[in-house]
């Protein structure tokens, strides 16, 4: 396996930077140190702070530790939840009949 980062575009750089910065102010309104959250997640405090840093190197995973530690795991279920154009392009493909069934036949008539 390869330790090497993924290649992001600037936009999602971006993006993971918010991320960052999004954990380490809820990290600071709690009163914890880096060293703390570190410790609490079970990384070393390097990792916490690429996570804060938003390096894309990090797995996943230890962000979903470090949202846990902060009470802030069901966040983590936001994540592509409201996939608007997902429904779109779904409903857009779908097939209807061109005709409705044809009625049964009552035996009575």
């Amino acid at each position: 396996m390869s330790n090497k980062s993924p290649v992001l575009l600037p936009k999602m750089q971006r993006l993971l930077a918010g991320v960052g910065e999004n954990i380490r102010l809820a990290r600071l309104r709690r009163k914890l140190s880096s060293e703390q959250m570190a410790e609490r997640s079970g990384m070393g405090r390097s990792t916490y702070v690429k996570i804060e840093k938003g390096n894309p190197g990090v797995s996943i995973g230890y962000y979903l530790n470090v949202l846990n530690v902060l009470g802030l795991e069901k966040d983590f279920l936001q994540l592509a939840k409201d996939d608007v154009m997902g429904r779109k392009l779904q409903d857009a493909n779908l097939s209807t009949k061109e005709r409705a069934p044809k009625r049964k036949k009552n035996s009575n008539e």
